[in-house]
């Protein structure tokens, strides 16, 4: 297999892990208030640790709540516990088979788009970054993510949330309705992270709409 034919979450994870030995794990990151260490100790504990998948997934629940904070201390347990050099090369290597993450085709299918937003927490956050170009398949990828976060934050656009591609001709994609929407154009990965909450680094154009909320 050759590298550009392996799946999109096994070269984020790869490049994400590069990144983060060459930063060391006090680093900045997007994610507020999280070092490069911090993130390699979310990644591994998102792989290596089932129990704290339901405080991901439902985090900004009620129900969420707690079972955020059972996933965040065992987070906190394993990057106080572990030297940083294991913890990255706890997420070069990837969760062991018998791990439901470690499942042939589901770690393709639910981390690329984790670590392709990822990778760009780590790289953003340091000075002289630049936007990387994506194949068309993987900017197609991402874009069907993109809409998933976008729909998530649509509540705080009354007027209406609509997403645009810039790298490719196509029709808009409506998230939520209205009367004065507003547009988000960029390519994939931009308006995923502008969805995703990173608007301060996304590279998008914003048009028209109400305020948001």
């Amino acid at each position: 297999m050759t590298p550009s034919s392996r799946p999109l979450a096994a070269r984020e994870r790869a490049a994400l892990a590069d990144l983060l030995d060459e930063l060391g794990p006090d680093a900045p990151t997007c994610c507020e208030g999280w070092t490069t260490a911090h993130l390699a100790a979310h990644l591994v504990t998102r792989d290596r640790r089932p129990d704290a998948g339901p405080g991901y997934v439902l985090e900004t629940t009620p129900v969420g709540q707690p079972l955020h904070a059972h996933s965040a201390r065992v987070e906190d347990r394993l990057r106080t516990s572990t030297p940083y050099p294991e913890l990255v090369a706890r997420v070069r290597q990837g969760p062991p088979r018998w791990l439901p993450m470690g499942w042939p085709g589901l770690g393709d299918l639910v981390n690329g788009v984790e670590f392709a937003v990822h990778h760009e927490d780590a790289r953003r956050a340091q000075p002289g970054w630049e936007p990387r170009h994506l194949t068309l398949a993987d900017a197609d990828q991402l874009w069907g993510a993109a809409s998933f976060f976008a729909r998530r934050a649509a509540s705080g656009f009354p007027g209406g949330l609509v997403l645009q591609r810039s790298d490719v001709p196509g029709p808009p994609r409506r998230i939520r309705a209205g009367s004065s929407p507003t547009t988000v154009e960029g390519e994939p990965l931009e308006v995923l992270l502008w969805a995703s909450g990173r608007r301060d680094v996304a590279r998008v154009v914003v048009r028209g709409g109400a305020p948001a909320t």
